[in-house]
């Protein structure tokens, strides 16, 4: 497949970021940072988001959904990454959907796709239990008890844990920490007794949480899929996570770059614009090239996640890792170029950076996504 946009695909990008440049630009993300947001997104703008149809994108016509695709998804979030939005949209329309539609039965699809298209729940991935990603070093236990389960641990990292309305856990009903067996996905109400819900800010300000599961009960409806072999749909919704990553990560790299090439055109030192200088010019078209290259990688893995090709898995490895790697060089070279203010309150630019790291982090880094590329590839 061509590695272009088609003309529906291009108006939803269009659309996205006018929409987000009016209601969701970087102004926005410092009003709620100053005033203390929970969220880090305005009340409203969830319900928005919901109303133009985007909770709605990756979600069956069968329940309730546009099916529009990843590839029209990955626009949407590719500008929330030039406008560092916030929003339950990567944790509940990317994520959620992506887990359910994966792993539910009829009924979960029928009740929980249905209600995210809806905007009438919020969902969060609880995946992580130690400061690395490792999905298959899960030691939370879930245990058979009358007609249901008893979980029993701890998460960590989860992004909009503290505001989701259910919470898709992955836990240990059998096997030892390092088995891709026995790892099973229960849907979880964030408000159940024995879930406690640390909120935890990081530097991009956003909404993470650290989570303790005390012998929560859940029924037997709450497993998401078989009992054991919870991995597997575990493994694609990681997957699309990293891939999503990724498109945010390339609107991050292509907006510092267009905010520093704009600076360098305004800046004088000694006289003259400091987009003169060859030394500058050079490393500018160096940056432009890697951001280039990214386009593909991540409009190439977003085209495998619709087209269900076997290499997606290593398509969503060498984004993430590629990514990362562009992102840290963008948003390095942003401040740099930017000088003493680029890492000044005054300036947006600044903000890239503390956005950048822990979308990096998340899912794996740079590091975990070339071993993991690697060992799919037969090394």
């Amino acid at each position: 497949m061509a590695l272009v946009l088609n003309e529906e695909q291009q108006m939803l990008k269009e659309s996205a970021q006018g929409f987000l440049a009016e209601f969701a630009p970087i102004a926005e993300l410092r009003k709620q940072r100053d005033a203390g947001s929970q969220t880090g997104y305005a009340d409203n703008l969830w319900g928005q988001m919901t109303d133009m149809g985007w909770a709605a994108i990756l979600v069956p016509e069968a329940y309730g959904g546009l099916e529009f695709g990843h590839v029209g998804m990955g626009q949407i979030v590719e500008q929330t990454g030039r406008t560092l939005t916030a929003s339950p949209l990567f944790a509940t329309a990317v994520l959620g959907v992506t887990a359910i539609n994966a792993a539910g039965s009829e009924a979960q699809k029928t009740e929980l796709l249905g209600a995210i298209a809806g905007g009438e729940i919020t969902t969060a991935l609880a995946v992580d239990e130690k400061i690395h990603h490792a999905p298959t070093q899960i030691s939370m236990a879930a245990v058979k008890q009358g007609g249901g389960y008893v979980l029993n641990g701890a998460k960590r990292f989860v992004a909009d844990g503290s505001t989701a309305d259910k919470l898709i856990v992955a836990a240990r009903t059998s096997g030892e920490a390092g088995d891709m067996q026995g790892i099973s996905l229960f849907v979880v109400d964030r408000t159940a007794a024995g879930v406690e819900v640390e909120r935890v800010e990081m530097t991009d300000t956003r909404n993470y949480a650290n989570i303790n599961f005390s012998n929560v009960e859940v029924a037997e409806a709450a497993l998401l899929g078989e009992e054991g072999k919870g991995f597997k749909a575990l493994s694609t919704t990681l997957d699309a996570g990293n891939i999503y990553l990724s498109a945010e990560l390339l609107g991050m790299a292509q907006q510092s770059f267009e905010m520093t090439l704009q600076y360098l055109k305004e800046r004088k030192q000694f006289g003259v614009l400091i987009g003169s200088f060859q030394a500058l010019q050079h490393r500018a078209a160096d940056w432009w090239s890697q951001v280039e290259l990214c386009k593909s990688v991540v409009l190439k893995s977003l085209q495998a996640m619709d087209e269900g090709d076997k290499r997606a898995p290593v398509l969503a490895s060498v984004a993430k890792a590629k990514l990362c790697e562009v992102a840290e060089l963008s948003t390095n070279e942003a401040i740099q170029m930017h000088a003493g203010i680029g890492m000044t309150d005054e300036y947006d630019i600044g903000f890239f950076i503390k956005r950048s790291r822990p979308a990096q982090m998340m899912f794996g880094d740079n590091s975990y996504h070339t071993d993991r590329f690697a060992l799919l590839s037969g090394y």
